[in-house]
């Protein structure tokens, strides 16, 4: 029986903006099993992106609960909350966020040396993921030494090195050319198929329809949850021109 890694049950989320409340989520409940391939899809002010942060655990819900690798995160401190994070999430984001005052190698690294391990330890495992995605030969670069592809694939390198087994990935494409898209696309397909869950979170129905399961979001409601055959990596980028 598969395991649930991720669990929203009736979640509602709202911001206070002054006298005004804004209702980011409106009561969203799905759940998430090992080595499940999802897309999370909505148009800007859907409540995607507070849906993301709720499973990254970088928020917390108003009301209704939010579990990650079993763990109820409304329950946790922000101490207990950061280890989670660090040991069951990797997070990808559009922008790379990677630190610019790093070589390539280092910022793979970084999530290693905030678990406080060994620093041969964390070479070996950086060199290891940087060889999984292709940029063994630009460890020693800089991040602005990098094209955009490259640089989004050192940030893959750096979700993956602590061996996670959840991956979160808001719009990982969105910055990227076709071609560097469509070889993102299917990275994230292999790391899946190795038994990593994967979750995107996407304004692009290509991205959404390339994943097995698609759950859209439209005003802080679930629209529709469906399994699904996935397009191919290619006619997901290709569906965008």
């Amino acid at each position: 029986m598969a395991k649930t890694v991720i669990l929203l049950n009736n979640v509602k989320k709202t911001y206070d903006m002054g006298d005004t409340s804004v209702y980011a989520l409106r009561g969203i409940s799905f759940s998430i099993e090992q080595g499940e391939f999802v897309s999370i899809m909505g148009p800007s002010g859907s409540g995607k992106s507070t849906c993301m942060n709720m499973i990254g655990c970088l928020d917390r819900p108003t009301s209704g609960i939010v579990e990650v690798g079993g763990k109820e995160t409304a329950k946790m401190t922000e101490k207990e909350l950061a280890v989670l994070r660090n040991e069951t999430i990797g997070f990808v984001f559009q922008q790379y966020h990677l630190i610019a005052s790093l070589s390539v190698l280092e910022n793979v690294m970084l999530p290693l040396r905030y678990r406080g391990m060994d620093k041969n330890i964390r070479l070996k495992q950086a060199k290891e993921a940087l060889s999984r995605v292709g940029l063994s030969e630009r460890m020693n670069h800089m991040p602005h030494e990098l094209s955009g592809g490259q640089k989004q694939r050192v940030a893959i390198a750096r979700a993956t090195v602590t061996k996670p087994y959840i991956i979160l990935a808001d719009e990982p494409t969105g910055a990227l050319d076709s071609e560097t898209g469509l070889a993102v696309l299917e990275l994230f397909r292999e790391i899946n198929n190795s038994g990593t869950t994967i979750v995107i979170v996407t304004h692009d129905a290509g991205i959404g329809a390339s994943t097995n399961r698609c759950i859209k979001i439209f005003d802080g409601h679930i629209q529709s949850d469906k399994m699904q055959t996935p397009i191919s990596a290619k006619d997901a980028i290709s569906s965008r021109n």
